[in-house]
């Protein structure tokens, strides 16, 4: 069972470990309403986890350390796991699926773990990890479902209420739920008054889903790049706390999500990955009802993100944010069309980056061909200007080819 008593319990614990990390404010990603930060991608291990993992693992017995450290997780857990158990002295494995970023895997065994990849994804990992557990008589250490890992995480709803004493909502990210169990709890047992929200992404929304129906509800697949909450199960223990201290799951979209990570890059120079960005996206998307002109809490989880990944990402992002754009023109192939088509763009103060002619689609006539146009754009009303004076000049936008 959690109590208030055994999260204050982890705060003087992880003291020794876990950083007290930074609230900032965030006015440039805001409009009607106050947003803040709660920096947790600049926690040692660039994630939240390590607070639940060393909490839970600092509770066990000289004899369940001494029989070995097993975890399963999607990345962030194993790097909690591997630091707390190389600092205690334990031999640690972590199951992690093979679509887990190769930055994540590289950094768990710098931290001295052994690792194992497993086909599929969390879940999948979770029951393999079970199985060495049976096997071997190692402990098990579960990323969500525990009371002790979802006490070091309420942690961080301590710190919130100190560090921003009348703070009105605080959006969290929710996997499997032991984040946003902790935070709530702590939360709700401190200020009843503070909304908590869990985020998810939709392709990933099994929590929400389970809330919605009244049941926990299992996903036949979950796909998204925020990895870190790639949970196809909620756990039993979170799925009852956040019936009890959430009041609401919301979801985000992959672009809407790619979009928060660029805003956080570029406006407040942050790194998040995937899961660390959904309360953002959410606040930024207005996912959530009824933030006007109130005190936001956006809790940045992580900032492990895939560099691999990371361009396609800020694509998107930009895509998204209306700062970047295609066109396709349907053009009399004849010169002096593509002067006339660049000309308009940079009337209006678009840029041009790309700019590619097709004449062999079958469905044009001979003497036409199709422009396509990349455009670097400020924002969704400018891409309007450029495609209502392409218009006006006689040219035809072509949507869908």
């Amino acid at each position: 069972m959690v109590t208030l008593d055994k999260v204050y319990h982890a705060a003087f614990v992880l003291k020794q470990v876990a950083r007290k990390t930074d609230m900032i404010e965030a006015p440039k990603l805001s409009s009607d309403f106050t947003m803040y930060l709660k920096t947790e991608n600049l926690q040692l291990t660039g994630s939240f986890k390590l607070r639940g993992a060393y909490y839970k693992i600092s509770q066990l017995t000289d004899e369940q350390r001494a029989a070995g450290i097993v975890a399963c997780s999607a990345g962030n857990h194993a790097q909690g796991v591997a630091l707390a158990s190389t600092r205690m002295g334990a031999k640690s494995i972590v199951c992690m699926p093979d679509s887990a970023p190769i930055s994540k895997v590289e950094a768990t065994k710098a931290l001295g773990a052994e690792v194992k990849l497993v086909k599929g994804a969390y879940d999948d990992a979770y029951a393999y990890a079970c199985k060495l557990r049976d096997e071997t008589g190692m402990t098990f250490i579960h990323p969500f479902d525990d009371d002790e890992v979802i006490a070091g995480q309420g942690t961080i709803g301590l710190e919130i209420l100190n560090q921003l004493e009348d703070v009105d909502v605080v959006l969290c990210p929710v996997g499997g739920g032991g984040l946003v169990s902790g935070v709530a709890f702590a939360i709700k047992s401190l200020n009843p008054n503070v909304k908590v929200y869990g985020v998810q992404a939709e392709n990933a929304a099994s929590m929400a889903k389970s809330v919605e129906l009244g049941e926990q509800v299992t996903l036949p697949t979950v796909k998204t790049f925020a990895d870190g909450i790639a949970v196809k199960r909620p756990g039993d223990t979170t799925f009852a706390m956040i019936n009890q201290y959430v009041d609401g799951v919301v979801t985000v979209s992959e672009d809407e999500i790619a979009a928060a990570i660029l805003a956080l890059m570029e406006k407040q120079k942050i790194v998040a990955e995937g899961a660390g960005a959904v309360g953002v996206a959410a606040a930024m998307f207005h996912r959530v009802p009824d933030i006007a002109g109130k005190k936001v809490c956006c809790l940045v989880s992580g900032g492990n993100i895939d560099v691999n990944i990371l361009s396609r990402v800020i694509t998107r992002g930009l895509l998204t944010s209306g700062r970047n754009a295609m066109l396709t023109i349907a053009l009399e192939d004849k010169p002096g069309q593509l002067v006339g088509v660049a000309q308009i763009i940079s009337d209006c103060g678009a840029n041009v980056v790309g700019v590619t002619h097709e004449r062999s689609d079958a469905n044009m006539p001979v003497a036409s061909c199709f422009l396509k146009v990349s455009m670097e754009t400020r924002d969704f009303d400018q891409i309007a200007l450029v495609r209502e004076k392409l218009t006006k000049a006689g040219f035809k936008i072509v949507d869908h080819l």
